[in-house]
C-alpha cells in the first residue's frame, strides 16, 4: 500500500482497483501492518505522506475504506471522516482510538454506515472475484459468500505443535552484541519466519495446552545442561542428536481427560541419550506417550524412517463427530479439534445427503478418512481415495473401477487440484462437488476452472458455485479455510 496516514485524519482510501490480498502481506495481522506503516511514516520525507484522494465526496456503496474510530456517537456507533473530504461514516462496534477496514454498506443523505471487514474474510472475496473471475455483482446478488465462521477458541486451540532445536539462538538485530556461545546459545522453538536455519526459542507457547507447555518447560529445563551430553542439530554441517520435539494432544476415551505424546525426532537412536528427558517429562501426569522417530538424513523434516516407543503406547485418542481415532506420532490429524467439529459439520450440510442410504460419495484427498468417515453413517458407500501423485492411469482407474457418486468430496492440499483431476471431474458430472480447501489462492483457481473452464484447452466449465463459506481454523494467524458448494449446471 503507498498510501500514509496524514497527522490530522484518521484513515486512508484504499483503492479498489488493487486486490485486497495483495496489499496484506500473509505472513502479518493488520494490526502489525498497520503499526508498520504508521513508523514509515514518521522516517518518510514530507513529500512521501500525500494520500490518494477518494474518487468523490460520496464514498460509493461497497467501497473498502481503512477507518479509525475517533468518537462514539448516538447509540454507541462510531464516528470516522473520510480522509481530505471530511464524509460521515458510522460503524457498529467500533470503538475510539480503533483501526479497521470498513465497508460502505448504505448512505443516508449527508453521511453512510459501513461494516467491519476481517483480513481473512475480505482475502477470501477478492481472490475469488480477481483468480476465480466471479463478478462481484454475482456473488453479492447470489449472497454466494458468506461471513467467516470465527474460532471461539483463540488460545490453547491446536493439539500438535512442533519445535525446533537449533544450535545457535536467533535474536532480533539490536540484541546481537548480547550473543551467547556454547550450551547457552542452544535454541529450543520455532523457526523464523522465511529462515530454515534460524530459531527462535520459546518457553511457553500460548498455541498449545498447558500439559504440553508443561513438557516444553521441563526439556527447557534441562537439555541443555553439559553433563548429558545432548547437542542440537546443525543443518549446516549435519552434525547434533536432537532435530525436533513434537508435543500431540488428545483425549482419553473412557474418561475424557486429557493425554499427551511426546515425539522425539533425532539424528541416531541413542536411547540412553534422552533417558534423563523422559525421566523429567514423566512427571507431567497427561503424558501417556513418548516416541523417538529416527531421522537420519541431513534433511530436517519430523517423520523418521524408524519409531521406537520409549514410554507407554504408541498412539493417543481423539474424539471428532462422534468417532474415536487412534493418532499415531506421525499421522495426519486435523490440529484444531474442537474447530475441526465446526468444519466437518459444515461439509455435512453443504453435502446435503438425503440420509436414505441411497447416495455415493467419492472422497479425495481423503487422508486419515475423518471427512467420508463423519458422512458414513449417512450414505451407501464412501470411496477414499489418497492421491500421492496425479496419472492418467490413475484417472482411468477411477473412471474404470468406481461407479459415478452422487457428491464428490475433495479437500486437497495446499496447491490444490491438479488440471488432469479438474478434467476427471468435468467429465464424471457428479451432481454436487464440496471443494474444503487450505489455500483460497489455489481455491479460487479451481473453482474458475471447474465453473468457467479453460479456453486455452478448450475446456468447458460445467458447474454453478453456490456457496462459498470462509471458516477461520487458525486464530492469530493468516491462515483460512474455505468450504465451497458446486452444482451440476
Amino acid at each position: 500500500m503507498v498510501t500514509m496516514p496524514r497527522p490530522s485524519q484518521g484513515f486512508r482510501y484504499l483503492s479498489s482497483t488493487v486486490p485486497y490480498f495483495l496489499k496484506l502481506r500473509t505472513s502479518s495481522s493488520l494490526s502489525v501492518i498497520s503499526s508498520c506503516q504508521a513508523e514509515d511514516s514518521e522516517q518518510a520525507p514530507p513529500s512521501s505522506t500525500k494520500s490518494i484522494k477518494p474518487n468523490s465526496y460520496f464514498p460509493k456503496r461497497g467501497q473498502t475504506l481503512e477507518l479509525v474510530c475517533h468518537s462514539l456517537a448516538f447509540k454507541g456507533k462510531g464516528l470516522c471522516k473520510v480522509d481530505d473530504t471530511g464524509f460521515v461514516v458510522m460503524c457498529d462496534r467500533a470503538l475510539p482510538g480503533e483501526r479497521f477496514i470498513g465497508r460502505v454498506t448504505r448512505k443516508k443523505g449527508n453521511y453512510a454506515e459501513v461494516t467491519k471487514l476481517r483480513a481473512k474474510e475480505e482475502q477470501v472475496h477478492e481472490l475469488v472475484i480477481h483468480v476465480g473471475k466471479f463478478s462481484q455483482k454475482e456473488l453479492e446478488s447470489e449472497s454466494i459468500i458468506k461471513p467467516i465462521v470465527p474460532c471461539d477458541i483463540q488460545f490453547h486451540y491446536r493439539n500438535k505443535m512442533e519445535f525446533s532445536f537449533g544450535h545457535q539462538k536467533w535474536v532480533p538485530r539490536e540484541l546481537l552484541i548480547d550473543r551467547q556461545d556454547g550450551h547457552e546459545s542452544y535454541a529450543l522453538g520455532l523457526h523464523a519466519p522465511g529462515f530454515f536455519d534460524k530459531v527462535l526459542n520459546v518457553d511457553k507457547c500460548l498455541l498449545q495446552a498447558d500439559p504440553a507447555n508443561m513438557v516444553l518447560a521441563a526439556v527447557q529445563d534441562c537439555w541443555r545442561d553439559p553433563k548429558l551430553g545432548l547437542s542440537p542439530y546443525n543443518v549446516h554441517c549435519h552434525s547434533g542428536f536432537l532435530k525436533h520435539l513434537m508435543l500431540r494432544a488428545g483425549r482419553d476415551v473412557s474418561t475424557g481427560l486429557p493425554e499427551l505424546m511426546v515425539n522425539f525426532v533425532t539424528s541416531s537412536y541413542k536411547p540412553e541419550l534422552l533417558k534423563p528427558l523422559v525421566d523429567k517429562i514423566l512427571d507431567v501426569p497427561e503424558v501417556m506417550s513418548i516416541m523417538n522417530n529416527v531421522n537420519t538424513s541431513v534433511g530436517n523434516t519430523s517423520v523418521g524412517e524408524e519409531e521406537h516407543t520409549l514410554y507407554g503406547k504408541s498412539s493417543i485418542t481423539e474424539i471428532l463427530r462422534g468417532l474415536t481415532f487412534q493418532i499415531s506420532a506421525n499421522s495426519f490429524f486435523q490440529t484444531n479439534t474442537c474447530q475441526a467439529e465446526v468444519l466437518y459439520k459444515l461439509i455435512e450440510e453443504y453435502a446435503r445427503i438425503r440420509g436414505d442410504g441411497s447416495e455415493i460419495v467419492l472422497d479425495l484427498f481423503c487422508g486419515t478418512g475423518t471427512i467420508g468417515l463423519t458422512l458414513a453413517r449417512s450414505v451407501r458407500h464412501v470411496m477414499p481415495h489418497l492421491f500421492k501423485g496425479i496419472s492418467i492411469k490413475l484417472i482411468k482407474t477411477l473412471a474404470r473401477d468406481f461407479p459415478k457418486p452422487d457428491i464428490v468430496i475433495s479437500d486437497p492440499n495446499r496447491p490444490g487440484m491438479h488440471m488432469k483431476l479438474i478434467k476427471f471431474l468435468l467429465n464424471l458430472k457428479a451432481p454436487r462437488i464440496v471443494y474444503v480447501s487450505c489455500n483460497p489462492s489455489t481455491c479460487a483457481r479451481d473453482l474458475d476452472y471447474l465453473c468457467h473452464g479453460v479456453i486455452e484447452q478448450n475446456i468447458e466449465g460445467c458447474y454453478k458455485l453456490k456457496s462459498v463459506q470462509p471458516v477461520d481454523m487458525f486464530p492469530h494467524t493468516p491462515h483460512i479455510e474455505c468450504v465451497c458448494l458446486l452444482e451440476i449446471c
